[in-house]
């Protein structure tokens, strides 16, 4: 079999690519390496399967490449790809998030349509949500969301079930929570943090630190990923969560125990665009596509410190 990943440089992408590999597959990965943070980052994580002799890689960008015929045969679309952040897509920058989050995945759609895919798994997010009491967030609920970059992942998933509508285009949209873990981006808190405490820098903390997440281990979402992959059903959305709901000041406080070391922490405002509390209801990915996170928090804090050691900071 033979899968197609976009963003396959990328924090999940890379793991998910590692992964297929593992199993047999083929893969073709593209990555076009956005600018939001240092390449050599990326390069890394190519590096850990490149050599792979199922593994071919295009640096290209989705919005310029002839997709029809990366896509010929392919039996498996992973659309990971995609311009991410919350509090940096307002304003200008949105064109960034209009072009790499809903152009290019109805570019993808496009392309698909036709072709014998056994699935195409859209990468979308709990920021489709909002900033909500109606808690746990339930695919069935209402999505309001509240920052740009939500609301062009929530265009580019109404295109997945448009295309699976119209066309058959075997399209599964999956909402992740908050993933962390070896390999996260620069900009997300938990690689911020960590990298504050073995620099001995502030840290910014936006907000009181009383806010939520439902923090989802990387290991974790490939396997709701591949479950999304090989469901038999179609258009349909499903959350992946890791199960539980921590406040930031718990989680900061559990990362300062496996360091060992206190954060230099400088508060600031809540941020245009942030939410208080996210908590996903996996009851239906659970049941639909035997969904089980395993990693508890501390564990996955543990090996994301492990993680950024190595990194030289």
């Amino acid at each position: 079999m033979k899968s197609l990943i976009t963003g396959v440089a990328g924090f999940i992408g890379s793991h998910l690519a590692e992964k297929l590999l593992q199993d047999g597959h083929e893969v073709l990965g593209i990555d076009k390496f956005l600018d939001n943070y240092p390449r050599t980052f990326k390069d890394n994580h190519l590096s850990a399967f490149a050599q792979h002799p199922k593994f071919s890689f295009l640096d290209r960008d989705l919005l310029l490449a002839d997709l029809k015929q990366l896509m010929g045969d392919v039996t498996y679309v992973f659309h990971l790809a995609g311009q991410p952040g919350v509090r940096s897509s307002w304003g200008q920058d949105f064109a960034k998030y209009s072009e790499n989050n809903i152009r290019a995945t109805q570019m993808l759609l496009e392309a698909a349509r036709g072709l014998k895919l056994t699935k195409f798994v859209f990468a979308s997010t709990s920021s489709v949500y909002g900033d909500t009491d109606d808690l746990p967030m339930r695919e069935e609920g209402q999505t309001r969301p509240v920052s740009p970059y939500g609301v062009s992942k929530l265009a580019a998933e109404h295109l997945c079930y448009l295309y699976w509508k119209a066309f058959g285009v075997p399209t599964v949209a999956l909402r992740f929570f908050t993933v962390y873990g070896p390999r996260q981006r620069p900009d997300m808190f938990f690689h911020i943090f960590m990298r504050g405490l073995l620099r001995g820098e502030r840290v910014p903390l936006y907000d009181d630190g009383e806010q939520t997440r439902d923090f989802t281990f990387c290991t974790d979402i490939v396997s709701g990923i591949l479950g999304g992959a090989f469901y038999p059903g179609s258009g349909e959305v499903f959350n992946l969560g890791g199960g539980t709901q921590t406040s930031l000041l718990n989680a900061i406080a559990m990362i300062e125990r496996i360091a060992g070391r206190s954060a230099r922490l400088e508060r600031f405002d809540r941020q245009k665009g942030d939410v208080r509390h996210t908590s996903a209801s996996i009851e239906a990915a659970k049941a639909k596509l035997g969904y089980l996170p395993c990693m508890g928090l501390e564990e996955g804090l543990v090996r994301e410190w492990d993680w950024i050691r190595t990194l030289g900071y």
